[in-house]
């Protein structure tokens, strides 16, 4: 087989994307850099359309890398509230503090700097230098496995440490020495829009004659899914503590698990527990069960039981906690809260 980059660049230049919000380029190299790689963090297991409003609030709220640095982290993850996968926040603004004081404030044009910032792997990486500074590095997001996946017939999922070596030669290989970061975009592009998961567009791809998946029939096959694992199942209630302002108690999680370091509501494991922990944190009469729900995280399933105690007395204790917190609306929508205690809290 070929080269690919002539035939993915001519279908680039007439189908690609280039009017995205992160393509816009400014006089200063520092801003594009800023601007690719916060889109690329974003953009890790996360469609464009989605990313979209995300980035663009993002931007016009901390606009530069000194910005961001600067930031509090309730703040960066109250514009990230939503979007999921918050260690990708926390990892942007340690890695913007390190710029800060290693970098002189900007991100470093150099891979071996770039991967060991937090949050930056190789793919990321190669994108950022390919697409902010032109330079010749492979990238292997998801998007660009399930294209040379597909092309070459490749079987085996693409997580698997022989299958992704082989990936990387294959992407290492197919980079040019010219148009580097039109060519990223484009073989992104043609995995997001054309060579998609389900039913790809094989009569539009600008590779299908050579394409091996659409030449044996396999390309409902490939990429080979991951081995499927029994999704554990986890239940907790959660307590909707409401005073007579109507403020909500909110808790800030812990530095490890999921939702890290975001506010929430707080927790039990059972219906008793659950009284013992609302009386310890207000005075209260009684509780109205909510409809319950289900989120569904990587990893596992979780159960939500919302209680609401309304109408709550708050001991002075209570006041002086750094990880607990009375807060209106308002308050509410400055801090990062996950995105299902969200839209709980905003349906009360």
């Amino acid at each position: 087989m070929g080269g690919i980059a002539v035939p993915l660049l001519s279908w680039f230049d007439r189908h690609g994307r280039h009017e995205l919000p992160w393509q816009h380029r400014g006089k200063q190299q520092a801003d594009n850099a800023y601007r690719v790689w916060l889109s690329e963090i974003m953009l890790q297991q996360t469609q464009v359309s989605a990313v979209i409003p995300y980035f663009l609030r993002f931007i016009a709220a901390l606009p530069t890398l000194p910005d961001l640095a600067r930031a509090d982290e309730d703040t960066v993850l109250a514009l990230w509230s939503g979007l999921g996968y918050y260690r990708r926040a926390r990892f942007l603004k340690r890695a913007a503090q390190q710029c800060m004081t290693q970098h002189n404030g900007k991100l470093p044009g150099d891979f071996d700097a770039l991967i060991a910032l937090p949050g930056i792997g190789a793919s990321t990486a190669g994108a950022i230098l390919a697409q902010a500074w032109d330079k010749r590095f492979p990238i292997l997001d998801g998007n660009v496995k399930r294209v040379l996946t597909r092309y070459h017939g490749i079987h085996g999922h693409p997580g698997q440490s022989s299958v992704e070596k082989r990936l990387w030669q294959y992407a290492d290989r197919y980079t040019p020495h010219w148009r580097v970061a039109d060519y990223t975009q484009a073989i992104m592009d043609l995995g997001a829009t054309v060579c998609v998961r389900t039913r790809p567009y094989c009569e539009l791809c600008p590779l299908r004659r050579q394409c091996v998946a659409r030449r044996d029939g396999l390309c409902a096959q490939l990429p080979s899914p991951k081995p499927r694992k029994t999704m554990p199942e986890r239940h907790t209630f959660m307590l909707i503590l409401r005073d007579s302002q109507k403020r909500v108690l909110l808790e800030r999680r812990s530095e490890h698990g999921v939702w890290a370091g975001l506010w929430s509501l707080p927790e039990a494991k059972d219906d008793s527990s659950a009284w013992c922990q609302a009386q310890h944190h207000a005075t209260i009469t009684g509780a109205q069960a909510l409809v319950s729900f289900t989120h569904v995280f990587s990893h596992y399933r979780l159960h939500v039981k919302p209680l609401l105690f309304d109408a709550v007395g708050i001991p002075s204790h209570i006041a002086d906690h750094a990880n607990l917190r009375w807060c209106d609306c308002a308050q509410q929508r400055r801090l990062g809260l996950p995105a299902p205690i969200r839209r709980l809290l905003q349906n009360l």
